[in-house]
């Protein structure tokens, strides 16, 4: 009689239920396991396991809240913040303007007190110059427009004035209104007259 190769022999082959009978009937324990591992776990067991993982979720959404109001409270303080700072950001500023506004009142009163007109105009220099050391101090700058070849990303044409000389078409040959960068960005375009 040909003996025929068990499954343990087969790896990867089908077991069919004539061979899993004559198993079971072999080893005598195979019902006994298969009705061990079919039990249902033990009432109890059973819902503190639901217990616990009802406890973690609530636990998770605890954190999920707090860390959510959190946030919430974050973005409101910033939001405060930006508002303080975009009404009182240019403080600094307008403090040291405040000597330049005392010097041009002391510079009023002294014309009514004197007939002198050299007096002030070296007063309004003075006032000029501490003026511009201010704007450099805080990264303004004149743009050069005189006598400089148009360009339109720096300089706004307000007309055009026809020149006798050649070399001048397409130069500015005067500015009707300064203009200014702050730390290399333009703040004011220069209004100019373009030669043509």
């Amino acid at each position: 009689m040909v003996r025929k190769k068990s499954h343990e022999e087969r790896p990867g082959e089908p077991v069919s239920a004539d061979e899993r009978i004559e198993n079971q009937a072999n080893t005598g324990t195979g019902a006994e396991e298969g009705s061990a591992t079919a039990e249902e776990p033990n009432p109890s067991e059973q819902s503190s396991a639901e217990e616990e993982l009802t406890r973690k979720l609530t636990e998770m959404q605890d954190k999920y809240i707090r860390l959510s109001a959190e946030f919430d409270n974050y973005r409101k303080r910033t939001l405060r913040e930006k508002i303080e700072l975009s009404k009182t950001g240019g403080e600094s500023v307008i403090i040291s303007l405040l000597p330049v506004v005392d010097d041009f009142d002391r510079a009023i009163v002294s014309m009514s007190d004197t007939d002198s007109c050299t007096a002030i105009k070296q007063g309004l220099e003075l006032i000029n110059t501490k003026l511009s050391a201010f704007l450099k101090q805080n990264g303004v700058s004149e743009i050069k427009a005189i006598n400089e070849p148009f360009d339109p990303d720096i300089h706004e044409a307000v007309t055009s004035m026809a020149v006798d000389d050649a070399s001048l078409k397409g130069m500015v040959i005067e500015v009707i209104l300064k203009g200014y960068t702050l730390h290399e960005k333009v703040i004011r375009f220069p209004k100019v007259v373009v030669g043509e």
